[in-house]
């Protein structure tokens, strides 16, 4: 039997009610070589039957005998797939366009360098489509980018910054470099990459390929109680800061061991700020519900002592966590702390200029703030060109 050149796995668990608008929108699809594995991992509900009413020849419907979680069930799908791309589409979200397909492959087909395609997305809420998701934009033009930036965008500016739903990924990114990370344990902590494993995989791929972006937003990723997403930001905000810890360190390392010295320093950077975030708490946004990730110092340094880091490392990005507490507490106007903090980071590590002329600027109170804003400002408009 010919292989298709593209296989879609389709995760399903509970969402059998959604499942014929996410199958339909990739039979509608211009570019038609591709086969459909729905992945049903021992759902309790109707999936079965609803898989059963799609006759098209090109969908292939596998149970589960027993659950095996998100990711061991994305992990069969990849292997059992036969296309030489993939794209991993969650049940309850959908395809926008007809055409994104075929504009995907022919990018991917002519750019061997590429190894997956993503694109904006739209929130699809209560069946309504919504506006677009702000961090899944890189852009208005479309473009092939280095993996490199793309990480470095990724670490620097919105964290994970690739919408899982409007990925197409080459095989052998997944065949010569990873799978979805299971059984993972980091600093001694079990890590649930359940939260973390999509951006993973995309980091480590973009360590050894191009990125190519397409700027207009052609699927939909919905928003709804039923999802992963709402259920581990509602009940298991650890798994949050667990997960993106590891990311960080493990990319970090993958950096260093490929050579990618500009990758690894701004891994560096990310983790500073990444502590920052929870040690002054991290709020996590869904569906109009806040949930708040705080850690303290303690656990700071615990994870920091069984982290990868040499000694010089760790007390580098030990000044730099007091650094970026007190632009995050400038930032929300509590100037006595910001102080406070950019003191403990000239302790750490004293001579540090850009922190030295903060506090300058922060002891002229209200013209000070002017000045930094104005100079913000002015490095913004250098990076946009």
């Amino acid at each position: 039997m010919q292989k298709p050149l593209v296989s879609f796995v389709v995760p399903c668990y509970r969402l059998a009610s959604l499942l014929p608008e996410c199958i339909a929108s990739i039979l509608s699809q211009t570019f038609e070589d591709f086969e459909i594995l729905i992945m049903d991992d021992c759902s309790p509900d109707d999936t079965g039957e609803v898989a059963k009413t799609f006759t098209d020849s090109r969908v292939t419907y596998v149970r589960n005998e027993q659950n095996l979680g998100a990711l061991r069930n994305y992990n069969k799908g990849i292997r059992l797939s036969r296309g030489k791309y993939v794209w991993l589409l969650s049940a309850d979200d959908r395809l926008r366009q007809p055409y994104i397909l075929q504009r995907y492959v022919e990018t991917l087909e002519s750019h061997p360098e590429v190894g997956l395609a993503f694109c904006p997305g739209i929130s699809l809420r209560g069946g309504k489509e919504g506006g677009v998701i702000d961090y899944s934009t890189y852009g208005d033009t479309d473009k092939i980018v280095r993996g490199e930036e793309i990480i470095k965008h990724s670490l620097k500016v919105k964290g994970n910054a690739i919408l899982a739903a409007s990925v197409l990924v080459r095989r052998d990114c997944y065949e010569k470099l990873s799978l979805y990370p299971v059984d993972v344990v980091w600093a001694g902590i079990p890590v649930d990459f359940i939260w973390g494993g999509d951006w993973y995989v995309w980091l480590l791929f973009s360590l050894s390929y191009d990125v190519a972006y397409f700027a207009e937003p052609m699927v939909c990723y919905r928003e709804h109680e039923l999802s992963m997403t709402n259920a581990i930001t509602q009940e298991r905000i650890d798994i949050c800061w667990h997960s993106e810890l590891a990311v960080i360190t493990m990319i970090s390392q993958a950096a260093k061991e490929k050579g990618a010295l500009t990758v690894y320093r701004a891994c560096l950077d990310a983790l500073a700020n990444f502590y920052a975030k929870h040690c002054a708490s991290k709020p996590y946004a869904w569906m109009g519900q806040t949930s708040w990730s705080t850690i303290d110092f303690q656990q700071v340094e615990s994870t920091l002592d069984r982290s990868p880091y040499t000694e010089q490392e760790r007390a580098w990005i030990r000044s730099r966590i007091m650094v970026a507490l007190a632009d995050l507490y400038y930032s929300r106007g509590d100037s006595v702390s910001a102080r406070s903090y950019y003191l403990k980071g000239l302790k750490l590590k004293p001579f540090m200029l850009p922190v030295l002329f903060k506090l300058i600027v922060l002891s002229f109170g209200g013209p000070g703030r002017l000045v930094r804003e104005f100079l913000r400002s002015a490095r913004d408009h250098l990076v946009r060109g």
